[in-house]
């Protein structure tokens, strides 16, 4: 009696579940490891704090550098997001709404999403990469090993007064970045859009609320701490000379740029939704 043929089984073909099963485990492994690494060094961070005094000195220069040397470019990008943003409301509108709803529309969107985000992604090529660079050269020189050897905390003395300084300056920018928005946007309105400056400031304040530049400042605070946060990290893992250093600052920026919308979705979830669903 002939039995039934049986399809072969080849060896690679009964190693493929176990193999995508040991993949999926090692990503899992790695994923968990660079959490646990990320909180470590976070910890670290805020333990470098102690040393107030050293730490207060150096975030003073910080905070010039990271925040008052941003001003230009935050104010170039909100000038003409107010104008672009006027301009598209007035589109928008086609008639059916009346023309003071610019100064409305300009108001909650400058300063609830644009300032916050589109500065904050400016500062992560800006700030991120720039930390990133300047930390990477120390790491890849040795400075940081000859700071280690004169009994200085890299952490304390490099990292933290950054860190400090991006939570601090970032709201500083944005608050710039959402009154030049809305000014350009008022200005446009009335030299192209031929509204008064009393039907743009009535749009302005008809659902004006204090909680909206609030949201704005909380949110790019959040942005200042995870920009130099990723950016030092990056810097001092960097190795390979100058490729790892540019490799660092790349990383850095694109690190810094998913985390800010990461963020700004979290913050949306998590403070609007629970707003609305409290009133």
């Amino acid at each position: 009696m002939r039995l039934p043929s049986r399809p072969i089984t080849t060896g690679k073909a009964m190693r493929s579940p176990a193999a995508a099963i040991e993949q999926i485990g090692s990503v899992t492994i790695r994923g968990i490891k660079s959490i646990g690494v990320a909180a470590h060094f976070v910890g670290d961070v805020a333990a470098g704090l102690r040393d107030a005094k050293l730490v207060a000195r150096e975030s003073v220069v910080q905070a010039r550098r990271l925040g008052v040397d941003s001003l230009p470019i935050a104010i170039f990008i909100a000038l003409f997001t107010g104008i672009v943003l006027a301009l598209l409301a007035n589109y928008s509108f086609t008639g059916a709404v009346p023309l003071y709803f610019v100064g409305t529309l300009v108001e909650k969107t400058i300063t609830l999403e644009l300032a916050p985000v589109l500065t904050g992604l400016a500062l992560a090529g800006r700030v991120g990469a720039n930390i990133a660079a300047e930390l990477g050269t120390m790491r890849v020189t040795e400075q940081i090993d000859a700071l280690e050897t004169l009994g200085y905390d890299p952490l304390s003395f490099l990292v933290a007064p950054r860190v400090l300084a991006g939570i601090v300056m970032f709201p500083v920018v944005v608050a710039v970045a959402m009154i030049v928005g809305c000014g350009a946007a008022w200005a446009s309105s009335i030299s192209l859009l031929h509204l008064s400056s009393g039907e743009f400031a009535k749009g302005l304040r008809l659902f004006f609320e204090t909680f909206d530049v609030r949201y704005g400042l909380v949110k790019s605070s959040s942005f200042g701490l995870a920009v130099t946060m990723i950016g030092s990290a990056q810097g001092l893992d960097a190795e390979g000379g100058a490729t790892g250093v540019g490799r660092a600052a790349t990383s850095a920026v694109v690190y810094s740029a998913v985390a800010i919308l990461t963020l700004d979705a979290f913050w949306a979830v998590t403070w609007l939704l629970g707003r609305e669903s409290a009133v």
